[in-house]
């Protein structure tokens, strides 16, 4: 479960990065309740942030795939973290000195979103080159488990530290916490890296990573349904504030609370998942990203606060199991040369779609309430991965088209189904 830290390197790397995201959750929490509190609860102000927040990654894919490919992965993280850091430390220095309006919010999520979109694609590449490929399937799980063990500790720290101080504090917190990533890259060991070899310039290398996607139906299957995930159901921080405020009457420590219990069933996923060797297959993608729909759907209908926050740690299990499938079947059998280019691609059809569903349900939830952000997110991912796999079910595996096909004849033609099985 725990074969890839047997890697000095890798352990300096999961370790920095798992300081570094505890940061990352405090400013996420602590700046969506920065922006109700200046925006008097609107939940569409906090739909925008997100969506200016991961706006960057919708149309800087070419370019951050590309510099992923072409440069030094290391030397592009330590850049991107500094980045990233400076519009933390920025955004927490104006909310303290009690200068901080909406607008200083979009501006600096926008800018923190140009360096986390230049930063995702390297640091999925990176870790191929931290611990080699007999060790990825494990690597991936648990950077997945670190992510939220931080997601764990960071919700519940930031609520206790809005409550004391403020949200300011919590958010000029993320900006220290980078120095503990750009440490660990300073102190590994370039000897005992697996490097990639770099691609050299030439023309239309963008293209040719979305022409190399377009002959793997496989990895079209997965893009397609993670995009409807992406666009409507990976909205946590926006849907738990919206049920926490208007439907529970809490405050921030009852928001950042639910945080950390769907981070419960998010580790429990991870650490499943760290117990692969080898990477999952399509059904197992297929089935967890159905029960996290349905989760969705669930959690939102929940009467009391207690029963909301009992039904995360299943969100998140099935979520994390989702993401993790998806995101090992792609790293394992993807061209090395082309990674980082098409992580760049994955990435952006996984956050890609949040700055239009984002907004969309911060809509929805002033039309019809906050429960709406979750049944709408449900049913989009349902009837998403329906669609998908009804577009390129063909085209893949023919295990598992035998699997489906009786279904999905069903579904396409009803009367000729019933008329046959009479």
């Amino acid at each position: 479960m725990f074969a890839a830290l047997g890697e000095r390197n890798y352990r300096l790397f999961w370790s920095g990065s798992l300081l570094s995201n505890v940061g990352t959750w405090m400013q996420r929490v602590a700046q969506d309740w920065l922006v109700l509190e200046l925006s008097n609860g609107s939940g569409l102000a906090v739909g925008i942030t997100t969506a200016l927040q991961f706006g960057p990654t919708l149309v800087l894919p070419g370019l951050s795939g590309l510099a992923a490919d072409r440069f030094d992965k290391r030397f592009l993280l330590k850049l991107t973290q500094v980045w990233m850091a400076a519009c933390a430390l920025t955004l927490g220095i104006l909310t303290i000195a009690g200068m901080a309006q909406v607008w200083h919010v979009y501006v600096l999520a926008l800018l923190f979103g140009v360096g986390s979109a230049f930063d995702i694609p390297a640091r999925q590449a990176f870790v191929s080159e931290v611990v080699g490929p007999e060790k990825l399937p494990n690597a991936i799980a648990l950077n997945s488990a670190g992510f939220n063990v931080s997601r764990l500790i960071g919700p519940a720290v930031a609520g206790l530290v809005i409550h004391q101080f403020g949200s300011g504090w919590a958010i000029l917190s993320n900006g220290f916490s980078y120095l503990a990533f750009i440490g660990g890259l300073l102190l590994m060991d370039g000897t005992r890296l697996f490097p990639t070899k770099r691609v050299a310039r030439g023309k239309r290398q963008v293209r040719a990573a979305l022409s190399y996607i377009r002959n793997r139906p496989d990895v079209m299957l997965i893009l397609g349904i993670l995009g409807f995930i992406g666009t409507f159901g990976l909205n946590f921080q926006m849907t738990s504030a919206l049920m926490a405020t208007e439907i529970y009457h809490q405050d921030a420590q009852g928001y950042g609370i639910l945080g950390t219990i769907m981070a419960v069933g998010s580790l429990t996923g991870a650490l499943i998942g760290a117990r692969r060797r080898k990477a999952p297959r399509l059904r197992f993608f297929l089935v967890t990203a159905a029960c996290f729909g349905i989760m969705l759907i669930v959690s939102g209908s929940m009467p009391t606060y207690l029963a909301f926050a009992l039904s995360l740690p299943f969100m998140g299990l099935s979520s994390l199991l989702t993401m993790n499938a998806a995101n090992t079947i792609v790293q394992m059998t993807v061209d090395p040369q082309l990674r980082g280019r098409v992580m760049a691609i994955y990435i952006l059809v996984m956050q890609g779609g949040t700055p239009f569903g984002a907004p969309l349900l911060g809509w929805f939830a002033e039309l019809w309430g906050a429960r709406s952000t979750l049944w709408v997110g449900g049913g989009m991912v349902l009837i998403g991965e329906l669609l998908v796999l009804l577009l390129l079910v063909r085209k893949l595996d023919v295990g598992l088209w035998q699997e489906i096909r009786p279904y999905a004849g069903r579904i396409i033609h009803p009367r000729r189904s019933s008329q046959e099985s009479t």
